[in-house]
């Protein structure tokens, strides 16, 4: 269902990596106003960034009358998130966008949210996982602990909804409270396809939803998140006779890594933003026989080439040393006897961890998400012997290990060079995620990789 996607996946690449010259520090929370510019997005902080990478278990009650087919009542997706506050990207959780026109109590935004599809977890492949609305949003702040937002939105076949909400955002002590009501209108063609599931053709209406977010700091870095939500259908949508229930229920639970808000962000940082170039060979092996020793080639050598960003967030979590990024990648998959050339665009949080002996190494591990235009045959191969339908959009791993050049050839002109291994990984967290079409599987390449910081 995400087969307009590649187009706006491009937009936080561009944007972060517009971002890589340096620049004097911008004060704490301040943004810049008017429209957004090249200008703006040079703007570099050198400081630490507002960051967080999370884990959360998404649990939905199921509208739909399927009571005859499956027992299921509820249905629930481990969603994997990231957070990232720029001057003019941002990134919350299953939702992103860029910041076009800023004044000091309004703004406009592009924005992009992923739309769960709550049915049955037994459907979810052949349905093929969930989607995404995109448009705009205007919000206005009437203080610090008060909002309202209008969104105008549609999903990628042109199926249009608004919302019009009301927030508040409230700390007290270690809880942080995000209620918020909506009003969400739905045009006829969105109301028939995702609850006639175009067997019915239901007329235009207005949903209320209520609920609320929060967040509890545990100590330094970890914090536990959680929310509940309910939903109240259209007049038109609770008469349909392929849905059951006149409200909808949601909630999750998780926990996550996000800036100690008991220590003030640093001014400065010691990591540097780096530009990565990559390039590897597809394997049929999964991330265990490779580690092992054990991987296999593929008999066609199909190859991609990647380009990587890094875009420093902090130098450190939980007091301990590591480097942390924000990276955005663009990879071109090359055309072979068994696919056409096509393009993967990538969005993850990247931590390595340096160490000397004698010279400098490092490990490092990235979270993410991967979309590629059309899949590839490495993955669709693995797809037809389990008997999956693929997903173009799946959650996306890399593991590296590289050494500096210039301690290894003792040449301080290569200080700021590396040179190593990373295993590129896409997959669906087998089964557990409906935004990846509940897949157990997905690809693996080795990589081999020159990263270079400035």
């Amino acid at each position: 269902m995400f087969k307009h996607f590649g187009f706006i996946a491009c937009l936080p690449l561009v944007a972060l990596a517009a971002e890589t010259e340096q620049q004097p520090v911008v004060a704490e929370d301040t943004k810049p106003l008017g429209f957004i510019s090249v200008d703006d997005l040079r703007q570099q902080r050198d400081g630490e960034q507002k960051w967080g990478i999370a884990a959360v278990m998404r649990s939905a009650s199921i509208p739909y009358a399927t009571e005859s087919v499956v027992e299921d009542s509820t249905v629930s997706s481990f969603v994997p998130m990231m957070f990232y506050q720029g001057n003019r990207l941002f990134i919350n959780g299953t939702e992103g966008g860029l910041n076009l026109y800023r004044e000091q109590d309004w703004e406009v935004n592009a924005l992009i949210r992923m739309h769960f599809i709550d049915i049955p977890s037994s459907f979810q492949n052949e349905i093929g996982g969930d989607t995404a609305d995109f448009g705009l949003q205007y919000k206005y702040r009437w203080d610090e602990n008060y909002y309202t937002d209008f969104e105008l939105l549609s999903d990628p076949d042109g199926r249009f909804s608004s919302q019009f909400s009301i927030g508040g955002d409230y700390q007290f002590d270690d809880w942080r409270i995000l209620p918020k009501a909506s009003l969400l209108w739905k045009d006829s063609d969105y109301n028939s396809y995702y609850y006639g599931l175009n067997f019915e053709d239901i007329s235009s209406g207005v949903d209320l939803r209520v609920g609320s977010a929060f967040s509890y700091h545990v100590t330094s870095n970890l914090y536990l998140l959680g929310g509940a939500y309910a939903r109240y259908f259209d007049s038109n949508t609770r008469d349909s006779a392929l849905v059951s229930d006149n409200w909808q229920g949601e909630g999750y639970l998780g926990f996550g890594f996000f800036n100690d808000a008991k220590k003030p962000r640093k001014s400065s940082i010691s990591n540097k933003p780096y530009l990565r170039v990559a390039h590897g060979w597809a394997t049929p092996s999964n991330i265990g026989e490779i580690f092992s020793g054990n991987r296999v080639k593929d008999e066609y050598n199909n190859q991609l080439t990647s380009f990587f960003y890094g875009h420093p967030l902090t130098d450190e979590l939980f007091g301990f040393p590591l480097d942390i990024y924000l990276t955005p990648g663009f990879v071109w998959h090359w055309s072979s006897d068994v696919q056409s050339s096509t393009q993967e665009y990538i969005m993850a949080i990247k931590a390595y961890y340096t160490f000397t002996w004698p010279v400098q190494w490092r490990f490092g591990v990235a979270e993410g998400l991967s979309y590629v235009n059309r899949i590839t045959y490495i993955e669709q191969s693995e797809m037809d012997r389990k008997g999956y339908e693929p997903s173009k959009l799946l959650n996306y791993l890399d593991f590296s290990f590289d050494v500096n050049l210039g301690d290894l050839f003792n040449h301080k002109p290569l200080d700021s060079v590396w040179f190593g291994y990373s295993l590129h990984h896409r997959s669906a967290i087998f089964e557990s995620a409906s935004q990846f079409g509940r897949i157990k599987g997905g690809s693996n390449y080795n990589t081999v990789y020159v990263q270079f910081d400035f």
